[in-house]
């Protein structure tokens, strides 16, 4: 401001001819050595621990590994049938998945997708219940719309104890998912019970009007689709807008985003109840597509297979969908391990438990350059940070000048 008014005068911001020119072929090469070589080499490393591990474990159980190998990819993927079972089981994990890296995205370690998931079939089938046809076609919206309600929910509860009392999201999140199976039990063995179900306890069998449409003669639905959409929509809100940018800044420096106005409590809240709507989807969709009625064991490790899936793609959403096929993949070979390998159904989960061991190991292992170059100040390229100090052991987190690769 001029004259004798209070203000600061605008200056006109100039860029050094270093800032103005494009990065060389030199600096795009270091960057692509010091960020994509490290990922790719740890999956390698992933895959590789992955199959030693599995192969001792079958060498364990008396059986060679290459015909068990190539049972789990008949089961999963070779044939049109083990593909369609495979995108079916991809639906529900892969919506899971995304109750889990939503949290993540703000820093929260969330293991609440599974009782998310029988919450959100509990809530979904209790609208059908009280609503059955007189809808018509507004049951179906509705529906999905009560299912989500219901993980949302589920999952806000987590949120309050995290924003309100403190309570560590990991702990409250993994007991809270004890609860919704036993509901469910006592909801199908008395007030919801078939009377006319003679076997299997269930419900009665949902109306046409809440049951949404399969493909191709085969049982994959709209969930998958559902998925699909949420995954993009979630790429592009945290990369592409201040939703996203709020979400990093909390995430990495809370003391600058209370600063900036931002409150980590409320956003705490919001962040777990979205996830828990997408995990409530994944139940209603598994209960009316799937089951055709409300019984117990619905969905079972599907909450479970989207934390392994949500671990492994490390924030990257768009990863999510080939990660979820592949664990999928392993749960929809299952049965082809029971008839051509004389195996049990459980080989599956031991599976998984390898799979999500090997990803910790090689990201272990990832992980030590970084923080030997956090402790002594150097960059993984191996040359002195020019910022003089580590982001880490900055109070403002500022971006180091020479590019520091230590994860922030």
């Amino acid at each position: 401001m001029d004259g004798g008014g209070r203000g600061v005068t605008a200056l006109p911001l100039q860029l050094s001819d270093s800032a103005q020119r494009p990065a060389s072929p030199g600096v795009l090469a270091a960057a692509w050595r010091s960020s994509f070589r490290p990922g790719l080499r740890a999956l390698l490393s992933a895959a590789l621990l992955f199959v030693a591990s599995a192969s001792l474990f079958f060498l364990v159980l008396g059986r060679a590994p290459l015909p068990l190998f190539l049972a789990l990819w008949d089961g999963s993927f070779g044939s049109g049938f083990a593909l369609s079972e495979t995108l079916v089981k991809a639906s529900p994990v892969l919506l899971c998945a995304l109750a889990t890296a939503l949290p993540a995205a703000l820093g929260l370690i969330s293991v609440g997708a599974e009782g998310q998931l029988g919450m959100g079939a509990i809530a979904g089938s209790a609208f059908v219940l009280l609503a059955g046809e007189g809808l018509g076609l507004a049951t179906l919206p509705l529906m999905l719309l009560a299912g989500a309600s219901g993980g949302a929910a589920y999952a806000a509860l987590a949120g309050f104890l995290r924003a309100r009392l403190r309570v560590n999201e990991t702990i409250s999140t993994l007991l809270l998912n004890y609860l919704p199976p036993l509901l469910i039990e006592y909801l199908v063995y008395g007030p919801w019970k078939d009377p006319a179900s003679v076997g299997w306890p269930a419900t009665i069998s949902f109306p046409d009007a809440a049951r949404p449409s399969t493909y191709f003669d085969t049982r994959l639905h709209a969930g998958l689709l559902i998925g699909l959409v949420l995954v993009a929509i979630f790429h592009v809100v945290a990369t592409r807008t201040r939703f996203g940018l709020c979400l990093r800044l909390l995430r990495d420096s809370p003391l600058l985003a209370e600063r900036a106005g931002l409150s980590f409590r409320n956003w705490v809240l919001w962040i777990l109840l979205l996830g828990g709507a997408a995990a409530g989807i994944a139940g209603i969709l598994e209960v009316s597509v799937i089951e055709g009625r409300l019984q117990s064991g619905v969905g079972t490790g599907a909450g479970y297979a989207g934390f392994l899936v949500a671990f492994l793609a490390r924030g990257r959403p768009l990863r999510l969908l080939p990660l979820a096929l592949l664990v999928s993949g392993l749960s929809a070979a299952g049965d082809n391990l029971q008839m051509s390998a004389d195996l049990p159904s459980s080989v599956v989960y031991v599976l998984q438990g390898l799979l999500f061991a090997a990803a910790l190991i090689a990201e272990r292992r990832r992980s030590v350059p970084a923080f030997a170059a956090e402790v002594g100040g150097w960059t993984a390229l191996g040359r002195p940070c020019s910022a003089g100090s580590c982001p880490r052991r900055s109070a403002a987190r500022r971006l180091c000048s020479g590019r520091c690769s230590v994860r922030r």
